[in-house]
């Protein structure tokens, strides 16, 4: 959780940028408060990392916490900036091709496109799994026969951030989402454009965490 500082509370950090190391005392004259007025001020400013306080020198400014940067980072981060390309196969593809694809492009999951293009279902390596299983006659079953289909298809849009993407593989169990937007065209329609999977936010995560500038 970012700490959202008061107006004294800046005022304070100020104070300890031009002057510290400088002791409580001084700062609430400047300020034309009390020591004890101040001091719920101090604590929270100490605590949080803002302020590094030495006994009978007083207090100097640490610097903005990592932490607070990392957050604030990590809900500047976008899905339009990470988005890999999707991988789509037709609806009237067959089951026996799809499989083919999904081990070849070495994914968890494909997007079927109908015939304008648009997002027509989702298909999992759990669901090609599952038709094949006993099913012998795989080039004539039509992946569309199998897929999940809109409006059930948990997607994501360009500038959400990867935070909320995150949640929402987390919440529905899924491997990745498709990128879309709103077809101009058609009211029913999303135009695909990319795909976000958990091994696409675990890299943007991991990083961050290597930013030297944090």
């Amino acid at each position: 959780m970012i700490i959202e500082l008061t107006k004294r509370q800046e005022l304070i950090l100020q104070i300890v940028k031009d002057h510290g190391p400088i002791t409580g005392e001084n700062i609430a004259e400047r300020l034309n408060l009390t020591r004890a007025t101040l001091r719920p001020d101090l604590s929270i400013l100490t605590m949080s990392g803002y302020l590094d306080a030495r006994p009978r020198v007083g207090y100097f400014y640490a610097g903005r916490p990592a932490s607070s940067v990392i957050i604030e980072r990590l809900h500047k981060l976008l899905v339009n900036d990470y988005k890999a390309l999707p991988i789509v196969v037709h609806e009237s593809a067959s089951v026996y091709d799809a499989i083919v694809q999904l081990f070849l492009e070495d994914v968890g999951t494909l997007y079927v496109v109908n015939q304008k293009g648009y997002l027509a279902g989702v298909v999992s390596r759990k669901d090609l799994l599952r038709a094949s299983m006993g099913n012998k006659a795989l080039e004539s079953i039509p992946v569309s026969i199998i897929m999940t289909r809109m409006p059930n298809i948990v997607t994501c849009h360009s500038q959400d951030t990867l935070l909320d993407a995150a949640q929402k593989l987390i919440n529905f169990q899924i491997d990745s989402l498709p990128v879309v937007r709103n077809s101009e065209e058609d009211a029913g329609g999303y135009e695909l454009l990319g795909r976000i999977t958990k091994t696409t936010i675990a890299k943007a995560f991991v990083e961050l965490g290597k930013e030297t500038n944090v």
